[in-house]
């Protein structure tokens, strides 16, 4: 009780200094942020409109007085681009790194930040001092400093992170000629170095790698289905022409050579021995 007299006497004191000195956050500062929201928004919208406007093509791109507004199309059907994200996103980057999908990938891009973000929000009901100098403060100041320092590494470690395509899949493909027996086969060698590079193992399986998403089958063993080359390229280009619903996405961007090669790896994939 003695507590709750002492916290509505200190509100008090901070109405009649606020009367004395100052103004309320709401409505007058809660106004200034609105309006510079605004501001923000509108500077935003009028580069957004000089920088469209002024656009013009110089060869494949389309360029404008602020820079270029677009490129040349991209291209769905490449396997060389690394995704990277912005560098504010760098410390979760790095984390996907340290916290291996799929078995704990989930700790570190959902658990780790929500539980960061849920002790932000309850900090201030559970200290309620109103001790403002920091030397009196030692555990605030702790976490403070090792927030700020473990953002800082992991951002940094992010930024020069270098990726390569696909490399601890790739590094399993020796196991699968091996293991499936098309090491004489140079298109099926080279159709699994893209089925390791291209996302495929996301949400399919083979030979224990792999997500198994959104009911996707083990690819192990697709080539003693005996489907055929023609019958693989036309599933690829158009999963859903060659087995209707099906969630799988099109892979028509891909060249026929690139087609030809992964319809080969999945042709000799027998189930391994």
């Amino acid at each position: 009780m003695a507590s709750l007299d002492e916290r509505r006497a200190g509100f008090k004191r901070y109405k009649e200094d606020v009367d004395r000195r100052g103004k309320p956050f709401f409505p007058y500062a809660m106004f200034h942020d609105t309006v510079m929201s605004l501001v923000v928004v509108i500077v935003i919208i009028v580069l957004a409109v000089i920088w469209k406007w002024t656009a013009h093509h110089e060869g494949s791109d389309y360029t404008g007085w602020l820079g270029a507004v677009y490129n040349g199309k991209a291209d769905p059907g490449t396997v060389n681009f690394v995704p990277r994200p912005d560098w504010y996103f760098y410390f979760l980057f790095y984390l996907l790194r340290i916290f291996k999908w799929p078995e704990s990938v989930i700790l570190g891009t959902i658990g780790i930040p929500t539980i960061a973000l849920v002790l932000l929000l309850a900090l201030p009901f559970v200290d309620t001092r109103r001790e403002r100098r920091l030397l009196r403060r030692p555990v605030a100041l702790v976490a403070a400093v090792l927030v700020v320092l473990s953002m800082g590494v992991l951002t940094y470690k992010g930024a020069v992170a270098k990726e390569a395509l696909g490399a601890e899949l790739v590094a399993a493909v020796p196991g699968w000629e091996k293991q499936q027996g098309f090491a004489n086969n140079p298109e099926a060698v080279a159709g699994a170095k893209l089925f390791a590079q291209s996302g495929c193992l996301n949400c399919h399986t083979y030979l224990g790698a792999g997500g198994s998403q959104l009911g996707a089958p083990d690819l192990s063993g697709e080539g003693a289905k005996n489907k055929g080359i023609q019958f693989q390229i036309s599933h690829l280009k158009c999963p859903s022409c060659v087995n209707p619903g099906s969630p799988m996405p099109h892979f028509d961007a891909f060249s026929e050579q690139n087609l030809r090669a992964l319809a080969t790896f999945l042709e000799a994939s027998k189930g391994g021995q």
